[in-house]
């Protein structure tokens, strides 16, 4: 496909931001399939698990905001340097922990490695998304997917890796490989000349392009940041760790509260008090429920359909759904102009497939039907993360990188705090629940873990010890004692309902869609946007 900019690097920076996703997709879904080793070895509750994964992307967010604030300013090749250091340091840290230390210290490690990890994703994007909308101005939609294909193509990468090699190799040395495409796309951009986006070649200053974003943009953003200060460091990570009453007192949660808002006052006074656009606002809130619905659920599904099925299975589904986003997502261009979907119609339909997919997923028993779940659910979010960027980039031309790298840390930053704890929580707590309705009471508090699980302002509740689990699902079944098969049964009875309760998120975003698309059909229809078009709105 051609495009109008004759820029003559352009592929090679569209590959090399395709390479640079690649890497964060191995890594991310080789963390997915070591999480039963890290529960074998260090007695992880799910909601542990859950938390060293959401710290997967927690980080993201402020390396994604934070570059996309200076990426104009500083320009892309330094935030790449510095995205690869990142990444090279996180190696080092999560391959710290051992068996022999603490659970609290190898937790810590973990979490504080994974999280550099995702710090150094979310610069990358920082820099990979607004250089793509700049190099492509007529074909986002397309390009944009094309260039988040590589996410998928990481993770069957990343599964394939643990399901040739996961009963041979460490866990170490399986993670330590996404350091491979992480030298490669360091290549890649080595030395390459890059352009600037519409509105920083038009000279706007960091208050013009946040105005579209406003206080109400950064209301949703300053929100999820005071949840991460206060739930992933005061309230699960600094305050188990030191037991300080500082930590478990109200003044955590005035700092807390002070974080988030501090970052939509500072937007506030430098927009000079914009109030920023409605439809935004809206794309940011919809943002949020997907990030905890794609990535959250892409962080536990191998393990959930593991549960119900085998370990092995759970890894092939994973493989399958991987591999149908890579292909679709070079589709999108075809089905905006063969099928005539404009692309938040495209979003509408997707949150349709997503909502049938996870719900025939709960119920899943045979191979056939898990892998036909799988098949439906991975149509309903293949588009779903770049086509919303491409929309942001449409109508809000004036934003810049800014606005796509908030819309993108918000998404990140909701799976951290919202997605992967929240799924952790509710597989821990459905599990206790299943045990309990069956009689098998007596048999979770003979196997708790030695902490409960608790998120948010849920109910606080027993949670079965990752060990003795991980060890009874690794006894064949006409060989387990009646306690391990309890544990086995609560286990996959959690997961399912686990499932059910998680189709709820695409609901929500497809009415979004819905009010959207009826929004655009009362304007004349969807189009994008120029700069010209949008001044003094």
């Amino acid at each position: 496909m051609s495009n109008t900019n004759e820029i003559p690097n352009a592929k090679r920076l569209l590959w090399a931001g395709f390479m640079a996703i690649l890497a964060a997709g191995v890594g991310f879904a080789i963390r997915n399939g070591i999480g039963a080793a890290w529960g074998e070895e260090f007695g992880f509750t799910n909601l542990q698990k859950g938390l060293v994964g959401g710290a997967g992307f927690s980080g993201f967010c402020f390396g994604i905001i934070i570059g996309g604030v200076v990426v104009d300013k500083i320009g892309y090749g330094k935030l790449i340097i510095t995205a690869f250091l990142l990444h090279v340091i996180s190696a080092i840290v999560t391959l710290m922990p051992s068996g022999s230390m603490p659970q609290e210290t190898a937790f810590l490690l973990l979490f504080t490695g994974t999280f550099i990890f995702s710090l150094a994703n979310g610069t990358l994007e920082a820099v990979a998304n607004p250089l793509v909308a700049t190099l492509f101005p007529h074909n986002r939609t397309h390009y944009l997917n094309i260039l988040h294909a590589s996410w998928p193509a990481g993770m069957i990468i990343g599964a394939i890796i643990t399901l040739l090699v996961g009963d041979h190799w460490s866990w170490k040395a399986q993670l330590g490989l996404y350091l491979v495409p992480t030298a490669i796309y360091g290549f890649m951009f080595f030395r390459q000349s890059f352009p600037k986006s519409e509105a920083s070649s038009q000279g706007f200053s960091l208050g013009e392009m946040m105005k579209d974003v406003g206080i109400l943009g950064a209301s949703v953003a300053g929100f999820l940041l005071y949840l991460f200060t206060r739930d992933a460091l005061g309230g699960n990570i600094l305050a188990g760790l030191t037991h300080s009453e500082f930590f478990k007192s109200a003044t955590w949660d005035y700092i807390s509260m002070a974080v988030g808002a501090g970052f939509v006052v500072w937007v506030a006074v430098i927009t000079k008090f914009a109030i920023g656009h409605w439809m935004l606002f809206t794309l940011f809130i919809a943002h949020a429920i997907l990030g905890s619905l794609e990535l959250g659920t892409d962080s536990w599904i191998e393990n959930i359909n593991g549960t119900i099925l085998t370990p092995s299975l759970g890894k092939l589904l994973f493989i399958f759904a991987c591999a149908m986003m890579f292909a679709l997502r070079f589709c999108s261009h075809w089905i905006e102009s063969k099928l005539k979907l404009s692309p938040v119609a495209i979003l509408f339909v997707c949150a349709l497939f997503a909502i049938a997919g996870l719900y025939l997923a709960s119920g899943a028993t045979a191979v056939a039907a898990a892998f036909g779940a799988m098949f439906i659910y991975s149509i309903g979010k293949t588009f779903f993360w770049p086509t919303m960027l491409a929309v942001v980039g449409d109508r809000f031309p004036r934003t810049g990188a800014v606005a796509m790298s908030i819309m993108g840390g918000i998404g990140m930053l909701s799976v951290g705090q919202l997605g992967g704890p929240g799924l952790g929580y509710a597989k821990d707590r459905f599990t206790a629940e299943h045990m309990q309705e069956h009689g098998q009471g007596a048999v979770l508090e003979a196997n708790k873990s030695e902490k409960p699980s608790k998120w948010l302002s849920f109910a606080e509740v027993n949670a079965l010890d990752g060990k003795k689990v991980e060890e009874a699902k690794k006894v064949e079944a006409d060989k387990r004692t009646p306690e391990q098969q309890a544990m086995v049964e609560g286990e996959i009875g959690g997961s399912r309902k686990t499932l059910l309760y998680d189709a709820i998120l695409p609901v929500g975003m497809a009415v979004i869609y819905l009010l959207l698309l009826l929004y655009f059909k009362s304007i004349g229809g969807y189009r994008p946007l120029t700069i010209a078009e949008t001044e003094g709105k």
